[in-house]
């Protein structure tokens, strides 16, 4: 009689268990759906984290990622996807990671999910980060390929986004190329500075608002100026 008892009270629980989880799903999926009419980031953020708990996946793990990295929460998006690439990895995870490190300056990482990215589905954009990372890093031959890709492939209604002023502004993204290989013409002979001058030409033409390639002319100009000055 004991043991019926005891087999009843564990039924019991099984079943109280199971059916708290069940609720707590159903509660998580329609807060989630709430804090996604309202457009409430953290919120969705916390739903997903629960729902995540409760009925892990792959899937939801990397959407959560996603959502800390376009919220500038970058150590977050890395501690739920890991630093550490995995075959069965999917293209949003890479990104993510690819993304999260670039904002961290950790270059050399960045540069490595991005080529990842780039092998299974290369497209204008991703030779466009590969191309501005490795200047970073000094690789100037590897950069100009993803460069002469880019200008290859790219297309009239292609626009990247710059930030380094108070209002981002989009630029066609043939011009953001130009100028990129303006800059690696030249840091490659300086003593010609008309080969990069007339690239970014070219780049404003396409683009008279382009702001940064503004600035990199009249820094090149300038610097022409001093050494062709007559020494006193």
């Amino acid at each position: 009689m004991k043991q019926i008892i005891i087999a009843v009270v564990l039924l019991f629980t099984v079943s109280m268990g199971a059916q708290t989880k069940s609720d707590l799903l159903t509660h998580y999926k329609a807060f989630y759906k709430q804090m996604k009419s309202q457009g409430d980031t953290q919120g969705i953020i916390n739903a997903i984290t629960h729902l995540n708990v409760l009925e892990p996946s792959e899937a939801r793990k990397d959407t959560l990622a996603f959502l800390y990295v376009n919220s500038n929460q970058n150590m977050q998006a890395l501690r739920v996807i890991g630093v550490d690439t995995k075959d069965s990895d999917s293209n949003l995870a890479v990104q993510v990671r690819a993304l999260a490190l670039k904002a961290l300056g950790d270059v050399k990482r960045a540069i490595a999910q991005f080529e990842i990215l780039n092998k299974r589905t290369p497209n204008t954009f991703l030779a466009y980060e590969l191309a501005d990372l490795k200047i970073q890093t000094g690789d100037k031959a590897g950069a100009l390929v993803n460069i002469e890709y880019g200008l290859a492939n790219a297309k009239d209604d292609m626009k990247y986004a710059f930030y380094e002023r108070q209002q981002p502004y989009e630029v066609p993204i043939k011009a953001a190329f130009l100028h990129l290989k303006a800059l690696i013409e030249y840091n490659n002979d300086q003593s010609k500075p008309d080969v990069a001058l007339a690239l970014i030409n070219e780049a404003l033409t396409i683009a008279p608002n382009f702001n940064l390639a503004s600035l990199s002319k009249q820094a090149i100009e300038a610097r022409k100026a001093d050494v062709e000055a007559p020494k006193k």
